[in-house]
């Protein structure tokens, strides 16, 4: 024989107990004693026995669990527990891990409703949840056609949205023959767009119809979703779980069946003004972009690139011609300085001044080397002539 250690054997017994199907679902009838809470964080977790008058075992409730119950568990409860078995393997105990807890005074039918209600949870009959019609033309109703309810909800139909028609089946309600009744009036209404099944107010009793399984199965079997309205009660029944929305009396699940035709030619005439202003802006862009097109055509057609470039050309010209004038004017201008410079220093000029020029022949004299005595020279004044002979030098 093998050896074990003391973690060894905890671990093998837990495994055993989450094995054990026929103790992961159990109910024990017990009285509540030694209770005390533990925090962590944000989180709070419950301890407490469950005893009876020969045995006691422990029990422990997490955060989640705590908050959903419907009491505050306390010392000399006589309760009803459901939950699984669970070792704590650090001290190698078992325990009662608690999923819910029920006051014993309802007895075993509280029991086997629960029982009911997490079988029918485990399938999904109360998880799935589809969206009612925002304007459903054809609207379902299954319940008493002698109550109070039917009235109710066609009173409230007619003046929040006249244009829905109404399918009206009538269903017993309460008694043996209401949970067959209910079924084939669902069944009978499941063309509709949207479903509504409920009654008025009544006790526990009154309302246990709607507590029934073939109900519940029969609301999630609906071609159309459905709207439960079943009386004033606090507890919620079966049939609402199953529903894809629940209302607490007839007359609210009609208002929440059809919308406010009131709000409906609000939001139409909102969506006109919208589309209105939309057009009108829409319009505008386009008849911009039509001015920018034809603006864009008109300036790049062959007739409007012709006037350009001769305005162009034209231009160019003018500018050609001014640039002329003033050249000219400059040259005009130099050609004026230039010709009274020249006439300044004209020889002519400098003889009019009293100057003379002095020649040798054809040569210009410069200097009195260039001549002897004796030699005749011409001289030009400013005005005539004249030939003279040196007679003198210096």
């Amino acid at each position: 024989m093998s050896i074990i250690t003391v973690t060894q054997l905890n671990t093998y017994l837990a495994s055993v107990f989450r094995g054990d199907r026929n103790l992961s679902n159990i109910f024990i009838r017990g009285e509540i004693t030694d209770v005390s809470s533990y925090s962590r964080g944000k989180k709070n977790y419950l301890f407490f026995n469950l005893k009876d008058s020969e045995s006691l075992v422990g029990a422990v409730v997490f955060h989640d669990v705590l908050k959903r119950l419907k009491f505050k568990p306390a010392d000399g409860m006589s309760v009803v527990v459901c939950g699984k078995v669970t070792v704590y393997e650090p001290r190698g105990n078992y325990r009662i891990t608690v999923n819910d807890i029920i006051a014993d005074g309802t007895g075993k039918e509280a029991v086997s409703f629960e029982q009911l209600k997490k079988k029918l949870s485990d399938e999904g009959i109360f998880s799935r949840k589809r969206p009612v019609p925002q304007i459903p033309k054809k609207i379902g109703v299954v319940t008493s056609l002698k109550g109070a309810a039917v009235r109710d909800i066609i009173n409230v139909i007619s003046r929040r949205y006249p244009l829905a028609e109404i399918y009206a089946v009538n269903a017993v309600v309460q008694g043996e023959t209401a949970v067959e009744s209910i079924c084939r009036g669902i069944k009978k209404a499941e063309n509709c767009d949207v479903v509504i099944v409920g009654r008025g107010g009544g006790s526990a009793e009154d309302l246990s119809s709607f507590n029934s399984e073939k109900v519940a199965r029969a609301v999630y079997n609906c071609k159309a979703p459905v709207i439960s309205a079943v009386g004033h009660e606090t507890d919620i029944s079966l049939c609402d779980m199953a529903a894809d929305l629940r209302a607490p009396t007839p007359s609210a699940a009609a208002e929440l069946a059809v919308p406010d035709i009131n709000s409906l030619y609000g939001k139409i005439e909102l969506l006109e003004r919208r589309m209105k202003n939309i057009a009108e802006t829409y319009l505008a862009r386009t008849e911009s972009r039509l001015k920018y097109l034809t603006y864009s055509l008109e300036s790049n057609s062959p007739q409007k690139k012709i006037e350009l470039s001769e305005q162009k050309l034209n231009s160019l010209e003018k500018d050609l011609k001014s640039a002329y004038r003033i050249y000219m004017g400059k040259q005009e201008n130099i050609f004026s300085e230039k010709t009274s410079m020249l006439e300044n220093l004209s020889p002519l000029k400098v003889l009019a001044r009293g100057y003379s020029v002095v020649y040798s022949g054809e040569h210009i004299i410069k200097n009195s080397n260039d001549i002897n005595m004796g030699d005749t020279i011409k001289i030009d004044f400013g005005n005539g002539g004249a030939d003279a002979e040196i007679k003198n030098k210096w």
